[in-house]
């Protein structure tokens, strides 16, 4: 465990400094970007993105049944996930019309499969722990709790 935890954080250290090291070749004016964007990205998670998964998350536990936490969480987390990857291709059109091997796909369709999938993957684990918890109770011994 602790040459893990060893060996991740020299990888991490490595890449960390690999990042840095790689800002010293930029020029200036390119670092004033990656300044702004640094905190600009900074800012939107604090001041917009954080409460807004925190209140949804206060909400989801009031409404849902605690049974339906995690495996809904895991859900909101992929769905999250690919909305931010799918953001910048999602209204591009036809992206280049010069070469049209640059965003050749219906990126709406394909988010909206993906998103598909994860909700039935988490009604899919919902239902087999609802079921392995009724097994479970069913052959319970009255009287006997289970570890």
């Amino acid at each position: 465990m602790i040459a893990a935890r060893m060996l991740l954080l020299f990888v991490g250290g490595w890449l960390g400094w690999f990042g840095i090291s790689a800002l010293f070749d930029l020029p200036p004016t390119d670092l004033d970007s990656v300044a702004i964007w640094f905190a600009g990205g900074i800012l939107l998670h604090d001041a917009v993105f954080a409460p807004i998964c925190a209140a949804v998350g206060l909400t989801a536990r009031h409404l849902l049944p605690r049974t339906w936490w995690a495996v809904t969480a895991c859900g909101a987390i992929c769905s999250v996930a690919l909305v931010l990857i799918a953001l910048p291709v999602l209204d591009r059109g036809e992206g280049m019309p010069s070469n049209p091997t640059i965003l050749d796909r219906d990126y709406p369709v394909g988010l909206a499969v993906a998103l598909i999938l994860v909700w039935s993957l988490v009604f899919l684990a919902h239902a087999v722990a609802g079921r392995s918890r009724r097994a479970r109770a069913h052959h319970e011994i009255p009287g006997l709790r289970s570890p």
